[in-house]
């Protein structure tokens, strides 16, 4: 979501009643059902992906820099799950990462600002488990939004050097256009899927 004429707020309005991302339900699928893992929702918008998780057995930390997404998140989630979710509000840089299963980071990355993605993307290695997984988006060098200087856009060779502590098990490049919920946009996104070695 990047359009300065949009809020956040406005944007999580805007994609309500949204399906969840197909990223998280194809890492969810090499996990046993009703599984009592832990995972970080890292970016987690809406809550679509933690509510999921949620209702799925999973303990999840959400986190989001913007009130307004765990708000939306907040109103998903059943009384009988909230013992499992927590949340915080803070810059993805600044966070304490616990151990967990699962990373998922569906669309989020990119909005780290490059001064800071080596030292969030350490974290994020150090955090996932051995035998756990990321399941994330990056974006690549020619979507629209890579000209931006506070978004983090890498090459496939980048992307794949980033994984080196990892096995990829799915990896898609997507460089087409399309449209974000601000309007017409060319993507350029790498959709990775890897298990922790």
């Amino acid at each position: 979501m990047s359009d300065e004429n949009m809020s956040w707020d406005d944007y999580y309005k805007k994609i309500q009643g949204r399906a969840p991302r197909q990223l998280l339900l194809d890492v969810l699928e090499k996990y046993p059902e009703q599984a009592s893992l832990h995972a970080v929702d890292l970016g987690c918008g809406d809550g679509t992906e933690s509510a999921v998780l949620l209702s799925r057995g999973w303990h999840v930390l959400a986190v989001d820099g913007e009130t307004a997404a765990l708000q939306h998140l907040m109103e998903k989630v059943p009384e009988d799950a909230q013992a499992r979710l927590q949340t915080q509000m803070t810059k993805f840089e600044e966070m304490t990462f616990p151990t967990v299963d699962l990373i998922h980071a569906s669309l989020s990355l990119p909005f780290c600002h490059p001064d800071h993605f080596p030292t969030l993307w350490e974290k994020i290695t150090a955090a996932v488990k051995p035998g756990g997984r990321f399941a994330g988006h990056f974006f690549g060098v020619r979507d629209s939004w890579a000209n931006q200087k506070d978004m983090t856009c890498h090459t496939e060779e980048q992307v794949h050097a980033l994984l080196e502590n990892f096995e990829i098990e799915s990896f898609h490049e997507m460089d087409e256009d399309g449209q974000a919920a601000s309007g017409p946009k060319h993507w350029h996104m790498f959709t990775v899927i890897a298990r922790k070695t």
